[in-house]
């Protein structure tokens, strides 16, 4: 395989934060003249954006390194950046060698200057490019701070968080929230509305405290207003990473007004029990979770809910995790994702350890999503019959065991009640338009996904006979 000139593949790892971030480096690179080509093995510079925020993050990341590494060919060039690199640049480079450069999250802007002095061997090898200050870099001239993914977008609007949470590394690794400027923001958000872009995915680490260091008050809902302004032909605005207790009246009336804001949020509770989110040092209201999420269901009908719960948190009683499969129960979130307890160095967490075994853990992981199946199959089961307007997003041919219909092509794609990559799937009969917003009559439902037609009745396909899908143009 051809190793091409001034070519570039990054690959991206982790969650849609650092997707934006390799997407932003890509610009920079295109911008100078590189190619991005398909295949690692072409590419003079290879840029891995790793995960170091959990421990099995951080081992896909040194994985995919020491994997890229070994075919590494003359003439290449590897760059491992992003979180691992921040927080375990020395650790890295023992475990990989073959790297040749390490370029932390908070200076992501300086990719062509690092690819510069490794093409021109101005450094001795690995180039470091970490600062040690911990603070999160500014956007650089002219490159959008988005991901593009078919007709939806990825938008960041701050990097970094300022939160205290026990058992979180982002701090040590991003630094300090910094948002960025209310107009920098809109000025991209009208550029994706040219190009087509029909959602836009707000994210951040904590989307609630956008505008607090720029001295907003309720910075999330003031951008909101100003977005649905400054892009109104883009249909679904959705909110991720709001952080409990800085959901705000005015944020929820803002998302009643406007309905390009889609009724959706994302808010991490991460437990349930008083005691056990005092030691996450995480807010412990309850009361107010149960105040709000009532307020929000009232002003915004069809609100789907997403949180996410950590299982195994050092000192987590059996009555604390029972408490939580209470609260599970009781509200009843439309989706949920749990993780077990990942034990951070460094974090304020480090002092209590790591004590309760991982098979304590993993059943009650189990407990917890099995509760949530039911809750989940339950909703969705409720949709049958309805329309759901849903964006399409590709195609896939289905593998029957059946023999009715082999190599059925069908169309995937999304409602309002799925974020990408984390949610569920609506899967709909034929090849529909791909970009395009279809109005879709549920037909069947599974734990987390959803069947349906345009028009005739679809049921030839058994959902248990479903058994992959291969996504196409």
């Amino acid at each position: 395989m051809k190793v091409y000139s001034k070519s570039f593949r990054i690959v991206s790892l982790g969650c849609a934060k650092n997707s934006v971030d390799s997407e932003s480096m890509a610009q920079l690179l295109s911008s100078s003249g590189y190619r991005r080509v398909d295949q690692p093995g072409q590419a003079e510079v290879i840029v891995v954006n790793t995960c170091g925020f959990i421990g099995p993050a951080r081992e896909e990341s040194l994985r995919a390194l020491s994997e890229l590494a070994a075919r590494k060919r003359k003439g290449q060039f590897l760059i491992a950046a992003g979180c691992l690199t921040q927080r375990y640049g020395a650790e890295v480079l023992h475990k990989v060698p073959g790297i040749d450069g390490l370029l932390g999250t908070r200076r992501w802007m300086d990719i062509l200057e690092v690819v510069r002095r490794l093409r021109q061997g101005q450094p001795p090898k690995p180039l470091y490019h970490l600062p040690e200050a911990p603070t999160v870099g500014q956007d650089a001239p002219g490159v959008m701070r988005v991901a593009v993914q078919g007709a939806s977008a990825y938008l960041k609007i701050a990097d970094g968080c300022r939160r205290p949470c026990a058992f979180c590394a982002i701090p040590l690794i991003k630094g300090t929230a910094v948002s960025r400027p209310l107009e920098a923001i809109l000025q991209e958000a009208r550029a994706l509305q040219e190009k087509g872009v029909r959602e836009i995915i707000l994210i951040a680490q904590d989307t609630t405290d956008y505008g607090h260091d720029l001295g907003m008050k309720d910075g999330l809902a003031r951008l909101l207003e100003k977005l649905v302004a400054s892009a109104p032909a883009i249909d679904w605005i959705r909110i991720l990473y709001a952080y409990p207790g800085y959901v705000t009246d005015r944020l929820i009336d803002v998302m009643a007004a406007h309905p390009q804001v889609l009724p959706y949020l994302d808010m991490p509770l991460q437990h349930a029990h008083p005691a056990a989110l005092r030691r996450m040092r995480r807010p412990a209201n309850i009361d107010w979770v149960y105040r709000t999420v009532e307020r929000m269901r009232l002003a915004l009908p069809g609100l789907v809910l997403r949180t996410t719960f950590i299982v195994g948190y050092p000192g987590e009683t059996e009555q604390e995790f029972q408490a939580l499969l209470d609260f599970v129960q009781e509200m009843r979130f439309d989706r949920v994702g749990a993780f077990l307890f990942s034990f951070e160095p460094g974090t304020p967490s480090e002092t209590l350890g790591d004590p309760i075994p991982a098979q304590v853990k993993q059943e009650r992981f189990e407990r917890l999503m099995a509760l949530q199946q039911s809750i989940s199959l339950e909703k969705n089961q409720a949709l049958i019959g309805q329309t759901l307007e849903v964006l399409i997003e590709g195609h896939g041919v289905v593998e029957s065991q059946s023999q009715a219909l082999p190599g059925e092509v069908i169309s995937i794609g999304r409602s309002y009640r799925d974020a990408p990559e984390i949610d569920g799937l609506v899967f709909v009969e034929g090849r529909q338009p791909p970009g395009q917003f279809l109005p879709v009559r549920i037909s069947g439902a599974m734990h987390y996904d959803l069947t349906g037609n345009c028009g005739a009745s679809w049921t030839a396909i058994g959902l248990p006979n479903v058994l992959t899908f291969h996504h196409g143009e």
